[in-house]
């Protein structure tokens, strides 16, 4: 029995329609009027109904799982897809990737798909679903797990994450130990939980240090490279610039350097950069990049083994798991004395 109680045939006789009707909604049919596909998810809503795990799954899917980021292309992204196929590969699970365009909320149209072809499940990446489609997606018993979720996340969504705020307090106290005084930061979007958490560590360290923080030194946008070199040209363009950067991504870093090398500044002698992420690229580069290390390929790991284990319908040890940071130095950072 559905949880809720209420089967198919329940929910079709509250309704007013047929058993096939209501099993065409739930499995994302096209061929079903509006008005009574919205009558249906209302019931199944009000009724917590859950379809029984593997029940009239549809056999095409068994083996694939959806991933989901708001954008990709980045080396980052590229991190987390190395991370699931290093635990979907040896259970024997395909991976359908998906991209919304820089939106952090899959369209109505995408749930649709899904439920009509049928997926093991689903793994957002700083995405999320709003209440509506996270009920679809449980009435229809698909499970969902989100990775470094965009903002807070509701009660019981499975998340994996890393410690943003801690990353970023200790790249700030580096800075601060080295013995700048005057830096900035550059985070991604506002609205992003990851990037405020990352812009609050900032702050706690300059505030352990009775240090003030210079709001125009703050800046917002992507986690782009494009965001690195153009908030850098602005930065380090004024006469009272920084002489040190917390880049909140190692692509913003990589566009700050750039930005630096344009204006005649040198890494670290004129301007310290501290990035985040510790991609691949970061060692390479020259100087070699002082970063924070978030394990993404070990963070997408994870959330996909939490996948696979609801999609089994197994149950999780724990709904919210948050890994370590580890501040990685390199040559791009040093004291402000060589600077002079």
């Amino acid at each position: 029995m559905p949880r809720g109680g209420a089967t198919i045939a329940t929910i079709a006789k509250e309704v007013g329609v047929s058993v096939p009707t209501v099993s065409r909604v739930l499995n994302g049919r096209s061929d079903v009027a509006p008005a009574t596909r919205r009558r249906v998810e209302e019931a199944l809503a009000r009724h917590d109904y859950r379809k029984p795990v593997g029940a009239s799954s549809p056999t095409k899917a068994d083996g694939l799982l959806d991933l989901v980021f708001h954008e990709f292309g980045s080396a980052w992204a590229q991190e987390i897809i190395v991370g699931v196929e290093k635990a979907a590969a040896p259970r024997g699970v395909g991976v359908v990737l998906s991209e919304l365009g820089g939106s952090h909320r899959p369209p109505q149209e995408w749930i649709d798909s899904i439920t009509s072809r049928g997926t093991r499940g689903v793994l957002l990446v700083l995405s999320r679903l709003d209440d509506t489609q996270q009920r679809q997606l449980t009435a229809r018993s698909i499970p969902f797990v989100v990775l470094d979720t965009d903002g807070e996340t509701p009660a019981g969504v499975p998340t994996v994450g890393s410690n943003n705020w801690s990353g970023a307090l200790s790249a700030t106290r580096h800075l601060i130990e080295l013995g700048h005084r005057r830096i900035a930061v550059i985070s991604g979007p506002e609205a992003v939980l990851c990037s405020r958490a990352r812009v609050d560590g900032f702050r706690s360290a300059h505030g352990e240090s009775d240090l003030e923080v210079d709001p125009s030194l703050v800046k917002w946008g992507t986690f782009e490279v494009a965001a690195g070199y153009e908030h850098g040209l602005d930065l380090l363009g004024r006469p009272d610039r920084p002489t040190a950067v917390f880049a909140g991504s190692d692509s913003q870093a990589l566009g700050l350097i750039r930005a630096a090398h344009e204006l005649g500044l040198r890494v670290p002698a004129d301007l310290s950069i501290v990035g985040y992420d510790d991609l691949p690229l970061a060692s390479w580069l020259a100087p070699s990049l002082t970063t924070v290390r978030q394990p993404l390929s070990e963070m997408a790991a994870l959330a996909t083994q939490m996948l696979i284990t609801l999609s089994d319908g197994g149950t999780l040890a724990s709904q919210k798991v948050e890994l370590g940071t580890e501040l990685i130095v390199r040559e791009s950072t040093a004291p402000p004395a060589m600077q002079r």
